[in-house]
């Protein structure tokens, strides 16, 4: 680009994706090329645009479709908190690295749809736009795919700061003990002989009280790890209360 130099400067929570010259400051001096609009001149920068909110232009909000022209200063901010998905009910989509995230998510009540295999980007992106999905992903090129219906990137790799941070960033509805971890489907109540053919000697003689996927089969129980889940979601809750 050799076109109007414009000065940018992005918030400290968007500064991670600039190169490392860049980070510190968080500032760029940028030649542009008079056409391209500064939603590209940011996404070149490497900020995905699903993690950018209002662009500031000298002190007046532009859309991203604005046209840079010589000298002018931006501010990129933040998406503000909590975000808002207009157009459809919301529910998300995560890739193949976020199981994790998607199983609490799901313990919570929340429509996670998951990818345990590589499906490939545009594949995801598709699914994302025909279920109306927000794709979680720490791809930032996947990220960037104009088919996605929403997306917002993950930024911590540790599990429990990831649905903090889902949770914070959206605040979707918590129904917990609702929803199947395994594949997403609702749960009902169900008998003993109803799961049965799934219950061990001892289970069979030390729980009375099973839910089952309306989807998959799968039934549950307050077994082993019931306490640990127990944790997870009154953690959340918590959260969502203070």
């Amino acid at each position: 680009m050799n076109g109007p130099e414009i000065h940018v400067e992005f918030a400290p929570e968007l500064r991670l994706f600039l190169p490392n010259g860049r980070r510190e400051g968080g500032t760029a001096r940028v030649a542009t090329d008079g056409v391209s609009t500064l939603g590209h001149v940011v996404e070149s920068l490497g900020v995905p645009l699903t993690e950018v909110g209002p662009l500031v232009v000298d002190g007046r909000e532009v859309p991203v479709s604005h046209i840079p022209a010589a000298a002018e200063s931006v501010c990129v901010r933040p998406v503000e908190r909590p975000q808002r998905v207009p157009g459809a009910p919301l529910r998300f989509l995560l890739d193949v690295h976020l199981g994790t995230l998607a199983r609490r998510l799901r313990l919570l009540g929340v429509d996670t749809a998951y990818e345990s295999t590589d499906i490939g980007d545009p594949a995801l992106a598709a699914r994302s736009a025909a279920e109306r999905r927000v794709m979680l992903s720490r791809d930032r090129g996947l990220l960037r795919r104009r088919e996605l219906w929403a997306g917002a990137y993950v930024y911590s790799t540790r599990s429990d700061d990831q649905l903090r941070d889902v949770l914070d960033r959206f605040r979707p509805e918590l129904r917990p003990w609702t929803r199947c971890t395994a594949c997403n489907g609702l749960l009902r109540e169900a008998t003993k002989e109803e799961v049965s053919d799934q219950l061990e000697g001892g289970t069979q003689r030390s729980y009375d009280v099973f839910a089952q996927c309306t989807r998959c089969g799968r039934a549950y129980w307050k077994g082993a790890h019931h306490e640990q889940l127990v944790a997870i979601v009154e953690r959340a809750l918590a959260d969502y209360a203070s």
